[in-house]
């Protein structure tokens, strides 16, 4: 015998918000939507669930699909539900976010997408349904976060200086920081791995290179290491 519920169930989406460093700005990926409500307005991508699809299955899918963008990690933000929050019909959203470095995403609108593009955070239109909330939830997490867990690596190339490393998180935290302490903190975790390479085609002074030890911070994680900045 088949069961089914009695009562009115509210429709189900996914949302995606995407961080990514571009030379010395903090960016987040925003599609212009070409359907209605919200026509023409910016957004970010995201879509309906289907009945048999895991909830990052859709939000991969739906990333896809908007931007072209693919192969990214995704974290649960927060799952936001007020009555009103589009005029459609009752629907709750399940919001991922992510950081990527632009270079390695190239974008194209695709779908029920107009157009995509990164903007500025400093620089961020009004966007659609209730997505300045969750843009706003959103770096607020981030801004948590990166003191505690080494995420701002995400947003850097494999192979990195460390000014490059100081410049991500005076981004997002919005100050600056001591050159000579940050320095000294960071290495003294001994979480990066020093490479025998310097930066290439540069007009200043080339900077040695490093890469993040995933491995080498799993393994001090275990032991009960903390990472805090």
């Amino acid at each position: 015998m088949a069961y089914e519920y009695e009562y009115p169930r509210p429709a189900l989406t996914v949302d995606c918000i995407i961080f990514g460093l571009d030379k010395d700005e903090l960016k987040v990926m925003l599609i212009q939507r070409d359907l209605e409500p919200f026509e023409g307005r910016w957004a970010l991508p995201g879509g309906f669930v289907r009945v048999d699809e895991e909830l990052e299955a859709a939000a991969l899918r739906e990333l896809s699909e908007e931007t072209g963008i693919t192969e990214v990690f995704l974290e649960q933000l927060y799952t936001f539900g007020d009555l009103q929050r589009d005029p459609r019909e009752r629907v709750v959203s399940v919001v991922y976010y992510a950081l990527v470095n632009l270079e390695g995403h190239k974008i194209r609108a695709s779908s029920d997408a107009r157009n995509a593009a990164w903007f500025p955070i400093t620089d961020m239109p009004p966007l659609a349904f209730d997505h300045d909330k969750i843009f706003d939830t959103a770096l607020k997490r981030l801004k948590g976060k990166i003191r505690y867990q080494p995420i701002g690596f995400e947003l850097l190339p494999e192979k990195f200086t460390l000014s490059q490393l100081q410049n991500v998180y005076e981004l997002i935290l919005e100050k600056r920081l001591d050159k000579r302490n940050f320095r000294r903190k960071i290495l003294k975790m001994h979480i990066l791995k020093e490479l025998d390479e310097i930066q290439q085609d540069v007009a200043h002074r080339a900077a040695r290179l490093y890469s993040f030890n995933e491995k080498k911070y799993r393994q001090m994680m275990n032991k009960g290491f903390s990472f805090e900045i």
